[in-house]
């Protein structure tokens, strides 16, 4: 016993503890609700703009554009202090890994039909729980693992899925969703010790340097029209890439990951909606359970929060 606990006839008060993360689970999964329906839009906008203008550039502008409206948004509030962190590694292997994911997406844009590069991308959470779990050692219970199986069989009922989809773009698509499921588990992780605008800054900075190499090799001048449907697409997938953060940083990759499925059902409504396309009886059947196994979740987990 020191002096002081001597003189005082008590021991020090304890070291305040770190507090907890505290999990949100039904306002992440609205969050990722939100993200998908945005990354639908800018997805089928990307497909339109890579039939007249590069794949980097494209890339370049879907990234940096956010960093732009990002750092006049967060850093008058937070100063360069956001860029702070003790795991600089994980952010450079995030943005390097996003950036392959992203270039292989556009790759498969280019090759094959929109529905059907988004169908690919659905095994993606398959792959975020699997990394979840080797990764992370998150739990995954049977309610979590029914969802994402039950959701992914409601996709292989749209896609019905034979030796002809298996495509160069198929396989690049696949690429995507196999990167895009292992991020998806690596940024919760990070959420652990990194905000929301870090997490989102370091991204936009690391994936817009390297999108910014590809620029050497196809730059095309934008018309004013073209230039501002660059710039929409950018904001686009700057506040879903923001929202998808989020979400991974209120609840567990296995509790968020089963709503990227609603990608489908978003699909659907702005397929009819625009180009007039008729829902299929397979994609009526397989958006159902997919929509259901999501809305199954939800209400365990709200039910949970309660």
């Amino acid at each position: 016993m020191s002096v002081d606990q001597s003189a005082n006839g008590t021991l020090p008060p304890p070291a305040p503890a770190r507090p907890e993360r505290k999990d949100n689970v039904p306002a992440a999964i609205l969050l990722m609700l939100g993200a998908t329906f945005t990354f639908t839009c800018t997805s089928a906008l990307s497909k339109w703009l890579i039939e007249t203008y590069p794949i980097g550039e494209v890339l370049f502008s879907r990234v940096f554009i956010p960093l732009i409206g990002l750092s006049i948004i967060i850093l008058p509030r937070t100063g360069f202090a956001v860029f702070h962190t003790k795991r600089l590694k994980g952010h450079l292997l995030r943005g390097a890994s996003q950036s392959c994911s992203q270039t292989f997406l556009m790759i498969a844009f280019s090759l094959m039909p929109l529905a059907s590069a988004v169908a690919i991308n659905f095994s993606a959470p398959i792959f975020a729980t699997l990394a979840s779990i080797i990764l992370l050692r998150e739990h995954v219970g049977i309610a979590r693992w029914s969802a994402i199986l039950v959701g992914f069989f409601g996709v292989l009922i749209v896609t019905s899925p034979g030796t002809e989809t298996f495509t160069v773009g198929a396989l690049f698509a696949l690429a995507n969703a196999v990167m895009y499921g292992t991020v998806t588990a690596g940024v919760r992780g990070l959420t652990a010790t990194e905000s929301t605008p870090t997490l989102t800054l370091y991204q936009s900075l690391i994936m817009s340097a390297a999108f910014s190499l590809m620029l050497p090799f196809g730059f095309v001048m934008p018309t004013w029209t073209d230039a501002g449907w660059l710039v929409l697409n950018g904001v686009g997938n700057g506040v879903a890439q923001y929202w998808w953060t989020r979400a991974l940083h209120l609840a567990p990759t296995s509790a968020v990951a089963p709503f990227q499925y609603f990608s489908l059902i978003w699909a659907m409504m702005l397929g009819f909606a625009i180009w007039g396309d008729v829902p299929t009886v397979s994609l009526l059947i397989g958006g159902a359970i997919v929509a259901g196994s999501g809305l199954f979740l939800l209400w365990r987990e709200s039910r949970k929060a309660a």
